[in-house]
């Protein structure tokens, strides 16, 4: 079956100007209740200092962006963290291959996947971050983020068609995005058997790796899996060139298996843009959270790229949580 649809480095401000920004943005707004409930974190190593100095700022845990730790090394860390009354929530493994047509750089793409399952173990995490691959290049000729529309093979996920009119100057793109998913679906799927012994999930990410750019393509990407142990790891930022990030959130509901905080400014035409501090860009905040709410996540919203200081993030996200 074809399914057709169509379109629709951070950078931190200030921490004066952010947080005018956050302030003026919560100022007599009437507070709302919500369902679900979200907790706060930011990415970084999982020491005692650290952790401390997380909690003292008003957060409740951590991404670990340490995946190669020994499973004893990290078991000893989340004793750590739960001396505190924090948690580790989850692990970036970051970056993977598994696009790659050399069968060795895949295995070790797998290998490094399955080290990353281990560590979050330990950690008593319950989920990796995990980017399949990426695909582009200035050779690769591919639409503009505006300009996608796109035609999908449901059962196979393959690319047909990725914008209006004449796809041949995208037959090198549509080919490599194939590739990509075949790929990613293969090396996925030898990894399932070790995330439900470890119980850890796999959460794939999007990072403008200009893969599955398009709500109903990444839901299906992640849905074709069928495992409770494969889902999405929802960066609100990335997706904002693309479509507004309460569209995706809707598109991917119970698929969502974490969340990562940034905000991307467009640009007055609303093509192109940049990241900048979150509460300071284009993303509808309270359609988010409402969005989020309607599906149902409860959990973590992580901020990635520290601003001017943790005091100020953790209130900008108070606010982002509080609907405002």
């Amino acid at each position: 079956m074809t399914h057709e649809i169509s379109r629709r480095e951070f950078m931190a401000t200030s921490a004066a100007a952010g947080l005018g920004l956050a302030m003026a943005g919560g100022a007599g707004a009437e507070e709302k209740t919500f369902k679900t409930k979200l907790h706060k974190a930011l990415i970084g190593k999982p020491t005692e200092e650290y952790l401390k100095k997380l909690k003292d700022a008003g957060f409740e845990g951590i991404e670990s962006s340490e995946w190669q730790t020994p499973p004893d090394a990290a078991k000893a860390a989340r004793e750590t963290a739960e001396k505190l009354g924090m948690r580790i929530h989850s692990v970036l493994r970051g970056w993977m291959q598994f696009n790659s047509t050399d069968p060795a750089v895949q295995a070790q793409s797998i290998a490094q996947t399955e080290t990353a399952l281990r560590a979050a173990q330990g950690y008593g995490a319950d989920a990796i971050l995990l980017v399949p691959c990426r695909i582009g290049g200035k050779d690769m000729p591919m639409p503009e983020a505006w300009e996608f529309q796109l035609e999908f093979d449901e059962k196979t996920g393959h690319l047909q068609k990725v914008a209006a009119g004449d796809n041949a100057k995208y037959k090198a793109y549509i080919d490599a995005h194939n590739q990509a998913v075949d790929g990613s679906i293969a090396c996925v799927k030898k990894l399932i058997p070790v995330a439900e012994e470890t119980k850890v999930v796999i959460a794939l990410e999007n990072v403008w790796n200009n893969l599955w750019v398009k709500p109903a393509y990444f839901k299906s990407f992640v849905a074709s899996f069928q495992s409770p142990w494969v889902k999405a790891y929802f960066d609100i930022g990335n997706h904002v060139k693309y479509a507004p990030p309460e569209e995706w959130i809707r598109a991917l509901g119970g698929l969502i298996a974490k969340c990562h905080v940034k905000d991307f400014k467009l640009n007055a035409d609303g093509h192109g843009g940049s990241f900048v501090g979150i509460r300071a860009g284009s993303i509808n905040w309270p359609a988010v959270r409402q969005a989020l709410d309607d599906v149902g996540y409860n959990g973590w919203m992580t901020i990635e790229g520290n601003g001017p200081n943790f005091e100020s993030e953790s209130q900008r996200l108070d606010l982002i949580i509080a609907g405002k």
